[in-house]
């Protein structure tokens, strides 16, 4: 196809969508980077959290709690998933990533039975007052912009406490940490409850955004929040370098989330095929984590050079 028949129009007009739905996903995002890199764990549980925020925030909805309540509903039966994963990893010994496989494969009969037995369960907006939806984007783009950063705050205001400085500390030496009477056991499994109650949370508003819940919704999820964490960050680090503070690396991480949906409208608009989308996502993220480490190898040889000029 050739390149003169796509319309910028079409590009620009899908850029308000893209930009929803990646806030939607940058708050998911920033519970991921909670366990990636702060506790250096690599939390596959959220291809089920992500599902089980929307199927229950839906069911909720559906049964008369308003919109609001059952977002804060979905982050608390999020955690419930996190602590699974964490007291399987903590107290059974079971290494991390197989610790999170089986919450995440538990999970899709659990989010089945919160459906009703139903693959997908529906949402109108026509009959429920919802949080955001994609008949208003520009006030989803506002509502869900405030959420995100209310968030940001809150986590940043938390991991300056002393539970939260327990849990950096953690994640930076666990050794260390054990030494000076930190209890690292529970610093992951509250960590990871926490992740995974963003990551439900941020599964509610995109089932409230789309108008429903599926039991496949949260498939790949992992994928997408580590991407967004990597491009927000290499981003964020390009920009501002070694001034970029915790705030900062929060914030760009969110902002990796639409950036991500960005280049995803992108690839829509050039007409690329839909079942490549999973493979095109694959190559960014593995390009992305890539960068750092050239980047530190590139510097390492220019400094050998220059060791070897100097001699």
């Amino acid at each position: 196809m050739s390149l003169l028949a796509l319309s910028p129009l079409r590009l620009f007009a899908a850029m308000p969508g893209n930009i929803a739905q990646g806030i939607i996903w940058g708050i998911m995002a920033v519970g991921v980077y909670m366990t990636f890199r702060l506790l250096n764990f690599a939390d596959l549980t959220v291809d089920g959290s992500f599902t089980t925020g929307g199927a229950t925030a839906v069911m909720l909805i559906t049964g008369g709690v308003p919109a609001w309540a059952a977002l804060l509903l979905a982050f608390l039966v999020g955690m419930v998933t996190g602590l699974a994963t964490g007291l399987l990893h903590t107290k059974l010994g079971i290494p991390e990533i197989l610790a999170g496989i089986l919450t995440q494969i538990a999970l899709y009969s659990v989010n089945l039975r919160i459906m009703g037995g139903k693959a997908n369960q529906v949402v109108s907006v026509d009959k429920y007052h919802l949080v955001v939806t994609m008949r208003k984007i520009p006030m989803a783009i506002l509502s869900g912009g405030i959420i995100c950063f209310a968030i940001i705050c809150i986590m940043y205001w938390f991991f300056g406490t002393e539970i939260g400085s327990g849990i950096r500390a953690t994640g930076c030496n666990p050794n260390m940490a054990k030494a000076q009477g930190i209890n690292v056991g529970s610093m992951k499994v509250l960590t990871l409850a926490l992740s995974n109650g963003l990551v439900a949370l941020a599964g509610g508003l995109l089932a409230q955004y789309q108008g429903f819940a599926d039991i496949n919704m949260g498939r790949g999820s992992i994928v997408v929040g580590l991407a967004a964490v990597i491009i927000g960050e290499t981003l964020g680090e390009a920009i501002f370098g070694r001034r970029l503070n915790f705030m900062g690396h929060l914030l760009f991480v969110a902002i990796g989330g639409v950036i991500y949906y960005i280049v995803i409208g992108f690839v829509l608009w050039l007409k690329m095929p839909a079942n490549d989308l999973k493979l095109f996502t694959a190559i960014v993220v593995a390009i992305f984590l890539a960068v750092p480490y050239l980047q530190a190898k590139s510097r390492n040889s220019f400094a050998k050079a220059a060791k070897k000029g100097a001699e």
